[in-house]
């Protein structure tokens, strides 16, 4: 999975002291895009040493994540933007890079595991700040708390952390059959499994039972947990579960959500093109056989 990065080592504990060195990684993102300097066989991000920043702008990156003894500092993105309205958009883009788009980076597979993993991370709090910057209690603005990963308000004093949304995936299965389903408003060509978002007042095992009877219209006994997984993507930690049909194994999809569902036998069993995601690891352990 993304996350799979051993030896190495994602450390995302905040730490208000670290200051940017030379070759301290930068992370810009503009919406889904990230700078970056790349070709297809490769991609890089850019140091602090290659940009031409003043002390004052140094001073002001944010510290995000480390990989291993590597930090990573974040660039608000309008600093390129001479209109922006803070009033700093006179950073010049260094020559060779340019912003890329983050979905088509993590299938592109042209950098490093842990490089992908930093950005994918990255990308996830970049966006937490952005869509923070004013309370949703009494609309001030907020500033980056100077003791943890959070924003407090200027006016009212709320802190605010991130959140993390749970959900599910879930492996329904059937003797030596798993149901695969393909998403009715997304242009993939690969196969996935049944999953959803855990709603308020509702157990994981609740929200594995609902999902699977709201999109297929089955119902499932013997519910086991797998294994989790942090996906940036959209703000959540995605849990896994097995389980098994029960009764009724008639598949009765849900066409707003699913434009495909069906049985598969283990030895047919299609795999996604990367390994990045729980999902495919789960097929592929009943594929083999060890679900």
């Amino acid at each position: 999975m993304i996350q799979d990065i051993y030896p190495h080592k994602l450390k995302n504990q905040y730490d208000p002291e670290k200051k940017p060195a030379e070759d301290s990684i930068i992370m810009a993102f503009r919406g889904n895009e990230v700078l970056m300097a790349s070709d297809e066989n490769s991609a890089v991000f850019p140091r602090l040493g290659d940009f031409t920043m003043d002390k004052e702008r140094k001073a002001s990156l944010q510290y995000l994540i480390s990989i291993d003894e590597t930090d990573c500092f974040m660039l608000a993105a309008d600093a390129f933007d001479p209109e922006s309205e803070a009033g700093i958009g006179d950073l010049e883009i260094p020559e060779g890079f340019s912003f890329r788009d983050t979905g088509k980076l993590r299938r592109m597979d042209i950098m490093p595991r842990e490089n992908l993993f930093m950005e994918f991370t990255g990308h996830q709090i970049y966006r937490w700040y952005r869509d923070n910057r004013f309370c949703g209690t009494c609309g001030s603005r907020t500033e980056h708390s100077r003791t943890e990963r959070a924003v407090v308000c200027t006016h009212c004093g709320r802190t605010i952390y991130p959140r993390i949304l749970p959900a599910v995936i879930v492996g329904v299965t059937n003797g030596d059959r798993i149901l695969m389903t393909k998403y009715a408003d997304r242009p993939l060509a690969f196969y996935a499994l049944i999953a959803g978002f855990t709603e308020i007042g509702e157990t994981l095992e609740e929200t594995v039972q609902r999902e699977v009877m709201e999109e297929v219209g089955l119902k499932v006994k013997n519910i086991r947990y797998y294994k989790s997984q942090p996906w940036g993507v959209v703000d959540d930690i995605l849990m896994g579960f097995y389980c098994d049909v029960d009764g009724d194994d008639t598949i009765r999809i849900d066409r707003h959500e699913l434009k495909e569902g069906q049985w598969f036998r283990r030895e047919d069993v299609q795999l996604q093109p990367t390994d990045f995601s729980l999902t495919n690891e789960m097929m592929r352990e009943f594929k083999e056989g060890r679900q």
